[in-house]
């Protein structure tokens, strides 16, 4: 198997990362708006600086996804963050280290971007996501929080 090429995604790749979203178990449950839910969530971040989509792309496959959004604060000396969101690997390339070079991705993109920090939040019930994240030096520092509206 090839490695994936990682480029920022377009519109025509949305179809593909909402599949790549519902395909897991939590996101069985809470995927799968219609095409134009996710095609009009597309729009609004793209015209947002600093907020992208990526994807990884194997010939014209979409087999990975991510969102990268950069966020300015005061803490820590005024330092920039890399904010990784919805990062998937489709199912069957699983264990091929595809979701290693999409974090390898992100950190070149943070670190051309002069980001001080990374970071990610994942679902509780995601353990095996977890050893992955800590494995590539992530360490679990804080308890997060969420509310739905």
């Amino acid at each position: 198997m090839s490695a994936p090429h990682f480029r920022k995604a377009d519109r025509g790749d949305v179809a593909s990362i909402a599949a790549l979203l519902a395909e897991d178990d939590l996101g069985q449950h809470r995927e799968g708006a219609p095409l134009q839910s996710y095609l009009d969530a597309f729009d609004r971040m793209s015209s947002q600086p600093g907020n992208i989509v990526v994807v990884g792309v194997i010939g014209d496959e979409v087999v990975a996804c991510y969102q990268l959004t950069l966020i300015e604060g005061l803490s820590r000396g005024g330092a920039r963050r890399a904010q990784i969101e919805a990062v998937r690997v489709a199912a069957r390339q699983r264990g091929a280290g595809i979701g290693r070079l999409a974090l390898q991705d992100v950190e070149k993109r943070a670190r051309a971007a002069e980001c001080g920090l990374m970071q990610l939040t994942s679902d509780r019930p995601r353990e095996a996501a977890h050893r992955f994240y800590e494995s590539l030096g992530f360490e679990a520092t804080h308890l997060g929080f969420k509310r739905t509206l």
